[in-house]
């Protein structure tokens, strides 16, 4: 199992790589834009209905608005907004776990959807246009959180996080994964000498925040009673499985680079 989700997540960077380096800016926006098309689809499994029509309007749902942002994205006022609902939202989806198990209506799920795609697909897409190198050091960010909670958590884990979501997961796994990114942060603000009482604080509360939307997403699949949101990628399951936690830490990201100057 260990040696094919390596896999995939070699093959997964290298083609990451060429599309953040090598592909024209525009392939590259629609690529991106295409992975939330398929997020979106996995989350339509939350809605509390397998009828393939309901299913598709919440995509297209998606896909509209992403067009509706690909135009408004030099609207820096409509981006500031965005981001400030989304770190709000996520703010209040920690507090929501915190009482989780209860019923997720159907409306509900809708609009949390919207809520954690879309304000994470318009973050990650400015965040391309700023520079294709703020865009890949958020998802290393997010990847040695989820690296270090991994293995923290197979080989020291004790004390669930939060079984009534995800039994898996353990304080001790969270604690690795803020461990591996506090050591990258305080070596990054060294080598760009950026302050290192702000870099490091500034990766750590981005860290935490993507183990929230990691919950958050877990929290509706449990609601639905799925284990996996896909079969995409094998050993990871679907996308959504893998961009949860980007979804919740990638608005905080970008908010963060405007108002610290950190960009």
């Amino acid at each position: 199992m260990l040696k094919e989700r390596v896999l995939t997540a070699l093959v997964a960077v290298v083609a990451l790589l060429a599309v953040l380096f090598l592909a024209p800016e525009r392939v590259a926006r629609l690529v991106i834009a295409a992975v939330f098309v398929a997020a979106a689809w996995e989350w339509s499994a939350f809605l509390g209905t397998s009828a393939s029509g309901a299913r598709l309007t919440f995509v297209a749902l998606i896909a509209v608005l992403e067009v509706a942002l690909w135009l408004l994205m030099p609207d820096v006022r409509l981006y500031r907004l965005i981001v400030t609902a989304a770190v709000a939202w996520w703010v209040a989806a920690l507090v929501w776990m915190l009482y989780f198990p209860t019923p997720i209506p159907a409306i509900v799920a809708w609009f949390c959807g919207v809520l954690v795609l879309l304000p994470a697909y318009a973050a990650i897409d400015w965040l391309y246009l700023e520079s294709p190198l703020l865009l890949l050091a958020l998802l290393v960010l997010v990847w040695l959180a989820d690296i270090g909670a991994y293995f923290a958590g197979r080989f020291f884990g004790r004390v669930k996080l939060a079984p009534a979501i995800s039994p898996g997961k353990t304080w001790e796994g969270v604690l690795g994964g803020l461990l591996a990114v506090l050591l990258a942060a305080f070596a990054a603000a060294l080598y760009t000498q950026r302050g290192v009482a702000v870099l490091v604080p500034f990766c750590l509360a981005v860290a935490l925040l993507s183990v929230v939307g990691d919950l958050t997403v877990s929290m509706f699949k449990r609601n639905a009673g799925v284990k996996d949101s896909g079969t995409l990628l094998p050993g990871h399951g679907g996308v959504l499985d893998r961009i949860d936690s980007v979804c919740a830490a990638a608005p905080l990201f970008a908010a963060g680079l405007a108002v610290l100057g950190l960009s």
